[in-house]
């Protein structure tokens, strides 16, 4: 993930300061290379830097004013970095003084000075004054800033020189200040006098809105306020009464002036002749942004701030208030952002004070017109408001980072859930600096000594709210209660069913059956209290903040359930005559009085009448909605009881046709499930154990504590306990069979994969461009909508385009070329391909056919030449077979039209004309009659042909030296057309006639004979001048004829064909009609980044691993077709040219154009922010040519985009030209932020990666940078030594060079946009959703899609993303989509074989399986994929993510919660997919996995998940538990049965159980045990991904690729990988769930081209995979050693198989899958290195790498943050030890058969010896003593068989004391051997129960 810093931000940027100090050279000398403290001399050394080569002497005095400033700035030089940077410009300045003053033209430095600015003035601003486009205004405003700043400098060195300033100079520089603070950089709308020609400003739309906003009529400005300007607006007197920052009013002045336009644009699309902003627009943004407002004034049952006047002129200004300080306060609300209903409480007072200054109203305090409380001066609001809640989120941050747990501290969702209750207003406004919000936890108060000695404000702190997120398992039943009730009770119905009777469902209605049956109810009442309990429990650390209704709800509900707990029974115990055991028991209890079954009944009603009432709700989804909408007192108390009522999760019910199909889903699902579970699981067993129970055993083989025990209890919990598990979890299973079937059905209803191959494509293109115009081209107003419904989705046919229709084929035109060209600028395809796959661009208008892209009509005319030569005159047969191939006859057609016109516009000579027309009619006229193969001879059609291709190459090379052989080539082509084809005698009269003589009169003289085609006129050529259009039909005619063999196999580029496949299919798909340009919503891309690779460097790609293997060498063999299309296109034949070419440049020392084109060449197939870059910079390219499409005239669109592209430089100079146009209106749609956090930081320590990211400022303008600017300016409180950190949020984009044709070296430079002043670090939580949080302000739009940093766009794709945006007004359900998800395609699966089967994988998830969970199971949320969402949904309501520390690690999954929770709706869209790269070696896969499960983990712990799993109805809320934790919850079964099995045949052959049983089928053959053994192996080796998988590869590519795919991964090992990453699954979900430890694990996204060393695969699974293999094998090995006497091998192997092979897997994957992992030098060298770092000794500052013992500190670091609970199972499950011991010794030989406890107590006392032997031998010497316990504990770690339990945490006082090494080693050994040991230097942390993935 991108942007992750988190804790480690301060050390990373401390490293980067020391780097800028450091260097000191003038290489690194850069004007960016400032420390932060002197960063008001950045621009001096700009303008320095840029005027160097112009005049060298003033660039000197530049730098010279430079220190000056600098040293004024921090005379002390106390800033980081200052007294070296000082240093370095004093050493330049001394170097450069000399050779600068010997090039000075005039006498002094202040003429010097003086006569440049003269110069600069002349040549760069009056030769700019009219700017008319964007260009010229940006360098405009940059020659206006350069200026500024050369006067500054200017007036400094005449004011050293007592030389006064020419007066013109101040003339002019008057000019320049006044134009300087008008031309400020600006983001989209330059909204300055002088640019309102620009063409963004001209819309009508864009000008209303500016003219709204400047109405500021009547409003009351302050009194010492002075107007700067007279355009100032209704945001402008927001500032100067509330006290915004400046930058943060012109962001958002520029937003809503955007956001405005573009709704009235959209909504209404005529606007009138005067510019004037629609009511209706406005009505509607304010409806949107208030929304959230309205509902929380309501819920909270307050009124709303927002007062309209009764004066119509009014409203609108005070509509346009009530906006814009919303977003002002949004603007600047920082990490506010993340607590919209904080945003709410400071916004309804604010507007309250709003409408109060608006109103007149008067203080009844001051008797004076009211004021803001916080307002004035600037900054005001920051300080003041945003500030003292900004601090308490960093406090309570700051702990979340020392450990602590959740429950002791307030995370983002507390402190916003705080304004969820009235109690709120207590805090006042203005807020109370002591009100209980502000109160911290008492660790973090100073004590203040009250009369108790207690700390001050103790008590007071307000603790967790609504909800407390506690380490425990038991969340997983809490969450998810009804699922769990509902699971167990039909499990103890089917064994009481089972046990009695018949077995046969049937007979649950013999009336004993049925009355046992009727115990679920108690089942039932017992589960509620254990539920009610556990609420108490579990919400105990929120009471403080708990309102007394919602404390009285859960006492209550205790009450209550434990009232029924005690009633059912009761009563059930008197339905009975003659009572079973338990009723009897009860029975006994009270009166033996007769029974009274209705009693029971009555009960049973009455406790489900609840649930009856729920039942009937559910129903009627509708109802329940406005139940708990509803803010009716009398309603609320009646929800009061079913949930506690909460701002969010309330009227989230969907349609009843929605319901009706995710029941219809379940119903058949858990049918299905209980049917199997009933027949194979539980109903087979029940008779073995009857018979188990019934044998009476009394030989055991240990000492039986409980020898008389009946019913072999334990035999019976070891038989039964993995068969209950697995009926646990094996409801995932049948859900991933069920999602396969519903799944691909679905797709196929969506018609995915009805074009899968090339061969497809060529059979359906006649109807593509029907397709194209359909969707991807506004309707027309006469044309029909489209028809929808099931019909039109199963048969989407669209007609061919007939040629007469000219706009449409010229619009297919222009969409295929662009698409087809992006594929030849990717050197995805070569030229060849290139050619053969275009559409012709200049439509030819003579030929009156559509000309189809020749890969379609390749080898056609060859063949046709052929069918012709033997067509032995039969005319209606050759014509018949032509016809028969309609792309065949195309192609004849289109090459006759274009040989007659070719040939006619190249003859120019009248006797040549008349000849060719003669010939041309006649044979048109054979044409038409039906009869040119009869009346000519076709056998000599190939000679012409051959003569016609030999013109066309001289056409193509059009030399002047080629003229004669063209004139040969005319007659040639004349005889064989005359003689050998026509045979007609008055044709050669006639060319004997031109000739000059007819043969019978006698020769005619040389000189008088007149040779056809041979006069100087006659032929045009060659032809000038060459135009596109004459190129492109020359060569398209060139591949027509000479293309012999055939082009199915054009592209031959796998990617290429994938990508045209689905795009094509996807017009055939179900999508909304595109909308014009300028109607379509406006949207936003956003990226956070954080230090990831942006640009490959040539060193990067070049240097070698240890194998010899580069990044290039790498890449050219993973791709070598597309190496080879690079080559092409960069004119090299082979890479030993390409070299040759690369080192020339190198050697110039000139723009190194070769360089950067390989280097973006490898950075485009790697995963790096410039791939990401480009593809979505896609989105622009296609918006602006369909801008064009959109607005071009007849005549412009039959030109083409492409003249449009050619002639840019001249079409974009005037303001009204059609590129400006499409320009404009591309701005106004589309705005794209990239959040470099750590940009600035990276620019002054001159890293290359702000470099590169300059780089792709420059190449694409329209992209924005944001980041957090880290600035340390001089306190204005503390002594001015100091420097204190601010902080600001920066947008820049490129600053253009100062001129177009100048030949000077351009400085890439960027443009600080907007700095808007953080209250602290924007860094609190978790690092990427902090990131997007402070970038969101920059976007613009009404939709935003988030794009990570490792995702890619194609071109074709980006065309469609109008029609998706349209998505937002179509019907989805109750509510409109409030995120639309889209698909995506993993593009890394061609790395490895690993990254193949996790690409895969990724696939069938985002394809079916979120196809699924948008429809029909209505639980898709949000996970990191390129979802678009609603913007001014989400803004109001928190952001697109969630960024508490830890408890959001999975931060996106969290903005799909929120948006649910609050009332939003999450579609899925499979016409349009985005690019996305994965993980590719093993290492990088299992820290992702890593990642993803201690997100999950965190996830189940949550309030999100707890609401919706209680919020949601029961079918909905299985969805949702099946597709979030509980997948991985079921993983942790999957394991958790392994090892219940294992444990369990451990008990049975070790105490003899086994033996004594074995004639039993239960032990003998138990085929339910086998059963569910199976079903744990379908989880373990990865069957669960593999159906899904299967069913989308078929259902897109086809059901034999899919089996052929299924086979090779099963090849190259893909169970291994599955069952590891089981193990990784299972690991880190359940130690995050009992420790925590959750943290970001960076994979790094590079190519795995690398050995793995052994200590670095170990460090990484040592505790997950290592150690619970080594417990498995051993297991497995004493199961087998003890009972193979009785037991045979075949039953063995058969049951254990899978368990086997879970062994090997996670003992031996990593060096399966490791490159080089069996070579032996590479073994050898890992054995040296695992030894060093066993070797090597720990301590501060030793990371993990480099020593055995600091990893072990950091691997049990998180039990020292464990709860009780943690702690407590911990050292329970460590028990589990004890078996080994307390069986093993009754087996050894010399307990010789005693059974008695001693041999038992004896065995301790052989320990207790052994280690005190032991404890001697580490004393003898203290060589032994400092370096022995490290190898021994390692050594024994590995081969004794009790290595499992070697993870007890030892926290010494001094690793490296030797005494203390004695008893640390002894408490390890101990702790090994199950010794409860008291240690008094060694704390024990928690021992290794890794069991549930703990340790």
């Amino acid at each position: 993930m991108s942007s992750r810093g988190g804790s480690d931000q301060q050390s990373q940027r401390r490293i980067t300061r020391t780097q800028t100090a450091g260097n000191l050279g003038e290489s690194i000398f850069d004007s960016e290379v400032v420390p932060s403290s002197l960063v008001e001399i950045a621009p001096i050394l700009r303008v320095a830097n840029e005027i160097e080569s112009d005049n060298p002497r003033v660039a000197y005095l530049c730098r010279f004013y430079a220190f000056e400033k600098a040293h004024r700035l921090d005379p002390t030089s106390s800033g980081r970095g200052v007294r070296q940077f000082k240093t370095a410009l004093l050493q330049r300045l001394e170097r450069e003084n000399d050779p600068t003053l010997m090039g000075r033209v005039k006498k002094s430095d202040a003429r010097e000075m003086q006569s440049f600015y003269q110069h600069y003035y002349k040549k760069y601003i009056q030769a700019l004054q009219n700017a008319a486009d964007k260009a010229d205004r940006a360098r405009l405003t940059k020659a206006y800033q350069t200026a500024n700043v050369l006067f500054e400098v200017l007036k400094a060195v005449n004011m050293t020189q007592s030389v006064e300033v020419d007066p013109q100079i101040l003339e002019a520089h008057d000019k320049v200040a006044k134009k300087t603070e008008i031309y400020v950089p600006y983001n989209i709308l330059p909204l300055d006098p002088d640019s309102a020609n620009q063409a963004i400003m001209r819309y009508p739309e864009i000008q209303a809105a500016v003219l709204a906003l400047r109405n500021t009529r009547g409003l009351p400005w302050p009194k010492d306020y002075k107007k700067k300007k007279d355009d100032e607006d209704i945001l402008d007197w927001l500032q100067a009464m509330f006290g915004f920052q400046k930058d943060n009013v012109a962001n958002q002045r520029e937003h809503l002036i955007l956001l405005l336009a573009n709704v009235h644009i959209r909504q209404f699309p005529k606007p009138d002749q005067q510019p004037k902003l629609d009511d209706r627009a406005l009505t509607e943004v304010m409806k949107k942004l208030f929304k959230n407002y309205r509902k929380w004034c309501k819920y909270l049952d307050r009124q709303s701030s927002l007062w309209l006047p009764t004066i119509q002129q009014e409203v609108q200004q005070r509509k346009l208030l009530y906006m814009g300080l919303y977003l002002l306060i949004w603007g600047e609300a920082a990490n506010l952002r993340f607590m919209p209903e904080c945003l709410c409480y400071i916004y309804h007072h604010m507007a309250f004070e709003l409408y109060g200054m608006l109103a007149g109203n008067v203080s009844p305090m001051t008797g004076e017109n009211v004021k803001p409380a916080y307002g004035g001066e600037e900054e005001a609001f920051l300080r003041k408001v945003v500030s003292p809640i900004y601090e308490v989120i960093a406090k309570e941050a700051e702990r979340s980072k020392r450990g602590s747990k959740h429950s002791q501290w307030r995370n983002y969702d507390d402190l916003n859930e705080y304004f969820w209750s009235v109690d709120c207003f207590r805090l006042g406004w203005p807020m109370r600096a002591d009100a209980d919000f502000f109160c911290l936890p008492f660790d973090q108060l100073q004590f203040v000594k009250n009369g108790d000695n207690r700390p001050a404000g103790k008590e007071r702190w307000m603790g967790k709210i609504n909800f407390v997120e506690i380490r425990s398992f038991w969340h997983v039943f809490r969450s998810f209660d009804r699922m769990w009730s509902f699971f167990i009770l039909c499990l103890q119905v089917m064994i009481i069913v089972a046990w009695n009777g018949s077995g046969q469902p049937s007979s649950i209605f013999n009336s004993d059956v049925f009355k046992k049956s009727l115990t679920v109810f108690i089942t039932a009442a017992i589960l509620k209290l254990g539920q009610a309990v556990l609420d108490v429990i579990l919400s105990w650390k929120a009471r403080r903040s708990m309102s007394s209704h919602v404390k009285l709800r859960y006492i209550l509900k205790v009450v209550s359930a434990a009232a029924w707990v005690i009633v059912l029974p009761v009563t059930y115990a008197y339905s009975w005559d003659n009572p079973p055991g338990f009723a009897q028991t009860i029975k006994s209890w009270f009166s033996q009085s007769s029974s009274s079954p209705s009693l029971f009944i009555l009960a049973v009603v009455v406790y489900l009448s609840p649930n009856m009432l729920a039942a009937i709700l559910f129903l009627f989804p509708f109802i329940r909605r406005f139940l708990e909408r509803s803010n009716y007192r009398i309603v609320m108390l009646m929800m009061w009881w079913s949930q506690p009522r909460l701002y969010v999760g309330r009227g989230m019910h969907e349609s009843t046709f929605s319901l009706f199909k995710y029941t219809m889903f379940w119903v058949l699902l858990i049918i299905t499930k209980l049917a199997f579970s009933y027949y194979v699981e539980i109903k087979p067993l029940v008779g073995p154990t009857k018979a188990i129970m019934n044998v009476k055993i009394r030989n055991f083989q240990w000492h039986e504590f409980f020898p008389r025990a009946k019913d072999n209890l334990g035999v019976v919990i070891a038989l039964w306990a993995p068969i209950i598990l697995v009926y646990f979890m094996d409801t995932q299973i049948w859900y991933a069979i069920f999602s396969t079937l519903f799944g691909g059905i679905y797709g196929a209803f969506r018609r995915l994969g009805e074009i899968r191959t090339l061969g497809m494509l060529r059979s359906r293109f006649q109807s593509l461009p029907g397709a194209f115009n359909a969707c991807l081209i506004p309707l027309e107003k006469t044309e029909q909508t489209k028809k929808k419904g099931l019909k039109a989705t199963l048969s989407r046919n669209f007609a061919e385009i007939s040629p007469n229709k000219e706009k449409e084929a010229a619009r297919f035109a222009q969409l295929w070329n662009k698409i087809i060209t992006s594929f030849r600028e990717e050197d995805l395809i070569n030229n060849r391909e290139m050619g053969l796959l275009l559409v012709p661009y200049w439509a030819d208008r003579d030929l009156d056919l559509i000309q189809w892209p020749p890969f379609l009509l390749a080898s056609k005319i060859p063949i046709a030449l052929d069918m012709a030569k033997d067509s032995n005159g039969k005319d209606r047969e050759l014509k018949k077979r032509i016809q028969t191939d309609n792309y065949m006859y195309c192609a004849v057609r289109e090459c006759y039209a274009s040989f007659r016109n070719i040939i006619k516009f190249l003859v120019q000579g009248a006797r040549e004309k008349e000849v060719i027309d003669y010939i041309f009619s006649e044979v048109d006229r054979h044409i038409e009659a039906g009869d040119l193969i009869t009346e000519y001879r076709m056998s000599a059609l190939p000679g012409l042909s051959e003569h016609f291709v030999k013109l066309i190459k001289y056409l193509l090379d059009n030399k002047q030296e080629d003229r004669d052989q063209v004139v040969i080539l005319f007659q040639d082509m004349l005889e064989v057309m005359t003689r050998d084809i026509m045979m007609e005698d008055h044709i050669s009269s006639l060319v004997d006639s031109i000739h000059g003589g007819s043969g019978h009169e006698g020769m005619t003289p040389l000189d008088q004979q007149y040779q056809l085609f041979a006069s100087s006129g006659a032929i045009k050529f060659p032809i000038h001048p060459v135009t596109e259009a004459w190129k492109e039909k020359i060569n398209r005619l060139d591949l027509l004829l000479t293309v012999k063999e055939s082009a199915m196999d054009v592209p031959s580029n796998l990617d290429a064909r994938r990508r045209i496949s689905f795009f094509s299919n996807s017009l055939f798909m179900n999508m909304p009609t595109a909308p014009k340009v300028r109607n379509m919503f406006s949207f936003s891309v956003l990226t956070p980044y954080y230090t990831e690779d942006v640009l490959f460097s040539l060193h990067d790609l070049e240097v070698e691993n240890e194998d010899g293997v580069s990044i290039l060498f790498y890449l050219q063999k993973i791709f070598p077709d597309e190496w080879s299309n690079f080559l092409e296109r960069v004119k090299c034949r082979n890479e030993e040219e390409f070299r040759m070419k690369l080192q020339k440049e190198e050697e110039l020392k000139g723009p190194k154009e070769l360089e950067e084109e390989l280097r973006l060449w490898a950075s485009y197939r790697g995963q790096t922010l410039t791939k990401t870059v480009r593809g979505m910079m896609y989105y622009r390219k296609a918006l602006e040519l369909q801008a064009f499409l959109d607005m071009a005239h007849d005549e412009d669109l039959m030109e083409g985009y492409k003249a449009v592209e050619l002639n840019m430089e001249d079409n974009s100079k005037g303001e009204r030209s059609l590129w400006a146009q499409c320009q404009a209106v591309t701005d106004m749609k589309f705005t794209y932020v990239v959040s470099c956090q750590q940009y600035g930081i990276h620019k002054r320590s001159g890293d290359t990666r702000a470099q590169d990211i300059l780089k792709l400022l420059t190449t694409y303008p329209s992209l924005r940078v944001a980041y957090v600017d880290e600035v340390e300016e001089p306190s204005k409180e503390r002594p001015k030594k100091i420097n204190q950190k601010v902080y600001y949020s920066a947008l820049v984009k490129a600053a253009l060079p100062k001129s177009s044709n100048s030949s000077d070296p351009v400085q890439i430079l960027d443009q600080v946009i907007y700095k808007i002043k953080l209250p602290g670090p924007a860094i609190l939580g978790e690092g990427k959703p902090e990131n997007q949080n402070h970038a969101i302000i920059f976007t613009r739009g009404e939709g935003l899609q988030t794009i990570d940093m490792n995702q890619d766009n194609y071109m074709e794709e980006a065309l469609k993303m109008r029609n998706l945006l349209q998505e937002f007004l179509e019907e989805h359900g109750v509510r409109p989509p409030t995120i639309l998800g889209l698909r995506e395609h993993i593009f890394t699966g061609s790395v490895s074989s690993l990254a193949w089967f996790m690409s895969n994988q990724e696939t069938s998830f985002v394809t079916i399986g979120q196809r699924l969970l948008a429809n029909p199971l209505k639980v898709r949320f949000h996970y990191g994929h390129p979802d678009v969402f609603d913007r001014l949904f989400h803004l109001t309501r928190g952001g697109v993510s969630k960024a508490s520390k830890n408890i959001n690690l999975s931060e996106d999954i969290f903005g799909g919660f929120n948006s649910t929770l609050r009332e939003g709706n999450v579609t899925h869209h499979e016409y349009i997919q985005v690019g996305k790269g994965r993980d590719v070696g093993l290492n990088q896969i299992s820290m992702f996995e890593a990642k993803i499960a201690n997100g999950n983990g965190e996830q189940t712990l949550s309030r999100d998940i707890y609401r919706l799993g209680h919020r949601f109805d029961f079918f909905r809320m299985l969805s949702c538990y099946f597709t979030t934790v509980g997948f991985y919850f079921s993983t942790l079964i999957t394991v958790l049965t392994v090892y219940v099995f294992l444990y369990g045949r451990l008990y049975l052959v070790l105490s003899g159980l086994e033996e004594g049983l074995i004639t039993q089928k239960a032990i003998r053959d138990n085929k339910p045990l086998q059963v569910a053994l199976a079903s744990q192996s379908f989880v373990q080796i990865g069957f669960l991904m593999a159906l899904p998988m299967l069913m989308e590869i078929g259902l897109e590519r086809g059901f034999r690729t899919a089996l052929s795919d299924f086979i090779l991964m099963q090849l190259q090992l893909a169970p291994v990988f599955f069952t590891f990453s089981l193990g990784t699954k299972t690991h880190y979900y359940g130690r995050t769930l009992l420790h925590g430890g959750a943290k970001y694990r960076p994979t790094g996204r590079g190519f795995v081209v690398f050995h793995a060393k052994f200590a670095e695969n170990y460090r990484l699974y040592s505790r997950s995979h290592f150690v619970k293999g080594m417990e498995m094998m051993l297991l497995l090995l004493v199961y087998q050693i003890f009972g193979h006497s009785y037991r045979g091998s075949v039953a063995y192997i058969f049951i254990t198989v899978s368990m086997w092979f879970m062994v090997g897997t996670w003992l031996f994957a990593p060096f399966l899958f490791n490159p080089s992992g069996f070579e032996w030098q590479k073994i050898v060298d890992d054995w040296t290195d695992w030894n060093k770092w066993i070797s090597n000794r720990g301590g501060i500052g030793v990371p993990p790498e480099k020593s055995w013992e600091s990893w072990w500190e950091e691997e049990q670091e998180h039990l020292k943050y464990s709860g009780k609970r943690g702690t407590i199972a911990e050292i329970v499950l460590a028990l589990r030890f004890f078996i080994y011991q307390y069986g093993l010794v009754y087996h050894l030989h010399i307990a010789e058969k005693t059974k008695s406890f001693l041999v038992y107590g004896i065995s301790w006392l052989v320990i207790f010896l052994i280690l005190f032997v032991m404890k001697v031998c580490f004393c003898w010497t203290e060589k032994i003593q400092c370096k022995f316990p490290a190898h021994v504990s390692v050594n024994q770690g590995t081969y004794i068989p009790n290595f499992c339990v070697h993870s007890g945490h030892l926290d010494c006082t001094s690793p490296y004391d030797c005494s203390r090494h004695h008893s640390l080693h002894s408490c390890l050994h101990a702790y090994w051997l199950g010794v409860a040991s008291d240690c008094s230097s060694v704390q024990t942390y928690g021992s290794s129960s890794w069991l549930l993935g703990i340790s």
